[in-house]
């Protein structure tokens, strides 16, 4: 029997078995929720959240039962990455009106305030972790966004059209066969 795989398992693989949330809330506060049945505005506290989690979880909404972020599905991600351990929230985000073809799909990292995560390394660490895909790969620190992956040089190319060096020419091949439809101008 077929089953389609939806696109966050596709990217970034299926739920760690040995993976849970435990006392991490993270998401139910963090992120912008707007689906038919639940929503609710980012950095803003859950209306079900207790201080035992969630007070709905048997029932909780379609959306809270179906997402992870990617510390549950990427495997290569240390155990102190978990998002209430680390500072560091690490998602597949889609974005509507993209302003260019690496924001449509892709990999954002961000620091969750008051997080140290960039001062111990573990930011570091995490964007050695998830910068090794055809994935673009967007780092937050609360005041501005950034592409970490693919790096300038290459983002450069892909977006502009131009010929490409012959040491970058392979890696700017393989975005533009991937992304480069979304890149075309007009």
């Amino acid at each position: 029997m077929h089953t389609d795989t939806d696109l966050e398992t596709t990217l970034l693989g299926p739920v760690l078995a040995d993976r849970a949330c435990g006392d991490c809330t993270v998401c139910c506060t963090e992120l912008t929720v707007d689906t038919p049945d639940f929503a609710k505005p980012a950095g803003t506290p859950c209306i079900y959240l207790s201080g035992q989690g969630c007070g709905i979880h048997a029932v909780r909404p379609r959306i809270c039962r179906i997402w992870f972020c990617a510390w549950r599905r990427i495997a290569s991600l240390p155990d102190d990455a978990r998002p209430d351990r680390s500072g560091l929230l690490v998602s597949l985000n889609f974005v509507k009106a993209p302003q260019n073809c690496f924001e449509g799909v892709s990999i954002n990292v961000r620091v969750l305030a008051g997080s140290d995560a960039i001062e111990n390394g573990m930011a570091a660490t995490v964007l050695d972790s998830v910068c090794d895909q055809l994935i673009p790969v967007w780092f937050s620190d609360g005041s501005k966004k950034m592409l970490m992956h693919p790096d300038n040089d290459v983002a450069r190319l892909v977006l502009s059209g131009d010929a490409a060096p012959q040491h970058l020419r392979d890696e700017v091949a393989a975005w533009r066969e991937r992304y480069g439809v979304f890149a075309a101008k007009g």
